[in-house]
């Protein structure tokens, strides 16, 4: 297939003051579908600064100070599925799924699907509750510097006011335009806006709707739950242009200076979109003056072409490029469900202190209700995170990893999907940051007062320069502190000014 056929293209214009009619356009190669899709600023940027649709020069691409110096954001899983709450964000698949749990929960509950469908969950769908306002200050006082809702899950559902689709948001269910709502009310509260596509994974994603009766297969609605294909079918070239368009719409309209992907796009067919997606919004935050941030998972870019994110998991080691790392308050679900089994605050400021000294971020996703409040479970776990950074955040934002993220006895694996198989740290479990010449010791727990923290990595022999200073973040209480040739000891004080964890700012003096 040529790219002239790659990138022609049926439908509607995808700006919000776009004709009401669908206009036929065809367009003859990944240029000329960007510069009709609004890209006019392009023309500014010198043949240097232009980001091409290859990976030569997309590997060109720097990360931003800004995403390196955050360190902590909040995700959103907000959609159709929060209706129904239960099982998992995967609902709409399940329920198509004959004999699975959720399709027996849907069928006692709800009836056959071929009576009540996905779809009609929509008019239940109602965010009468929801201020983005609120959400957006909550975020700020949890410490987040970032935030990332999700704008179109597998569902299919847009969250935001598209001219692509009719089943969005804006139309329908609450008829608003959430993402737009949120990206103002976050840049109110002086946090970056970004937002997150799952569209890709709407191929397959109501493909167990196909094999029985169902309101899958009523042509009503094929352009909502369509195409509905086997996970194995090749992807279609006007699937993936449908892809391409409504991604470019999202940046058009909203302007996030993040862009988070899902996993799946990372299919070979997909790579010239891939490229061509990259190299359109790499340019646009050109144009804007703004650094951006790509997320994908797996494969779907070089290493340096892009910010690799790993699901629930994280590195076992410094990762000389910057990183993240998307994990959920709950073990179950994305979205929010019923009975959902959280996490613990010490939990994830362990890991946010780990993840940071392996240059790495959290984006740490939450699930609000489908009436638009946030459970209290999950606001109580975002201002805990919150107090602590309170105190600590200078060992936290605009850091860089040391010589070693840290030591002590707690082994963790790295990789994805490992959060229910994380260990618990101990008060011997020691990270490392760094500010400039300071350094930052993180204690992961907090010890008994008047008990002998031991840093071996800051020993006379190790080589690293003797401490000319030790301070405990939030406390004025002087620090009682030694230097041995195998260790740094330094004697907890009477007090912390914080849970969880303790952060000591140490200057070196180099030899």
């Amino acid at each position: 297939m040529s790219m002239e056929d790659m990138f022609t293209w049926t439908g509607r214009w995808p700006t919000l003051n776009a004709p009401k009619k669908p206009a036929m356009i065809k367009l003859r190669s990944p240029v000329a579908i960007f510069l009709a899709l609004g890209l006019t600023a392009i023309h500014s940027l010198t043949a240097q600064e232009i980001f091409r649709a290859d990976w030569a020069s997309l590997s060109r691409y720097k990360v931003p100070d800004w995403y390196r110096d955050a360190k902590f954001g909040i995700f959103i899983h907000w959609g159709v599925y929060s209706v129904p709450s239960f099982g998992s964000e995967w609902y709409p698949h399940e329920m198509y799924q004959k004999g699975s749990a959720i399709y027996q929960h849907h069928l006692q509950t709800y009836g056959p699907p071929s009576q009540f469908g996905y779809k009609d969950f929509i008019p239940l769908f109602r965010a009468e509750k929801f201020n983005a306002d609120q959400w957006a200050s909550l975020f700020r006082r949890a410490g987040a510097r970032y935030v990332v809702p999700v704008a179109e899950h597998h569902d299919g559902f847009a969250m935001y006011h598209t001219r692509l689709s009719p089943w969005n948001a804006y139309n329908m269910g609450p008829k608003r335009d959430v993402i737009g709502e949120l990206a103002a009310a976050v840049r109110r509260q002086h946090l970056v806006f970004g937002l997150s596509s799952h569209r890709i994974e709407h191929w397959f994603f109501l493909h167990g709707g196909r094999l029985f009766d169902s309101d899958v297969n009523d042509p009503r609605y094929e352009a909502f739950y369509g195409p509905a294909r086997d996970e194995k079918d090749s992807l279609s070239p006007e699937f993936m242009n449908d892809w391409l368009l409504r991604c470019v719409e999202l940046v058009n309209n909203y302007k996030p200076q993040l862009f988070w992907f899902d996993w799946w796009i990372e299919q070979p067919a997909m790579e010239p979109y891939r490229k061509s997606f990259a190299s359109f919004y790499y340019n646009q935050g050109l144009a804007w003056h703004q650094g951006v941030v790509l997320n994908y998972k797996n494969k779907s870019f070089p290493d340096s072409a892009a910010v690799l994110d790993l699901e629930r998991g994280k590195m076992a080691g410094i990762r000389p490029l910057p990183w993240q790392t998307d994990d959920a308050v709950g073990y179950q679900s994305w979205g929010y469900v019923q009975g959902e089994k959280y996490k613990s605050v010490q939990y994830i400021v362990d890991e946010l202190i780990d993840i940071v000294s392996k240059n790495g971020n959290l984006l740490l996703n939450i699930g609000p209700r489908s009436d638009g409040t946030i459970p209290p479970e999950q606001q109580q776990l975002l201002l805990g995170v919150g107090k602590w950074l309170a105190v600590n955040g200078r060992a936290i934002y605009g850091t860089r990893p040391w010589k070693v993220f840290g030591e002590g006895p707690t082994e963790n694996i790295g990789g994805s999907f490992i959060d229910s198989k994380v260990k618990g740290f101990t008060a011997q479990d020691i990270r490392f940051t760094t500010r400039g010449d300071t350094l930052f010791a993180i204690v992961l727990v907090l010890p008994l007062s008047g008990e002998s923290i031991r840093i071996s990595n800051l020993g006379a022999a190790a080589g690293n320069g003797s401490p000319v200073r030790v301070l405990l973040l939030g406390s004025a209480e002087k620090i009682s502190w030694s230097q041995e040739a195998g260790a740094l000891l330094i004697r907890a004080p009477r007090s912390f000014p914080s849970d969880h964890a303790a952060a000591f700012q140490i200057q070196l003096r180099q030899h």
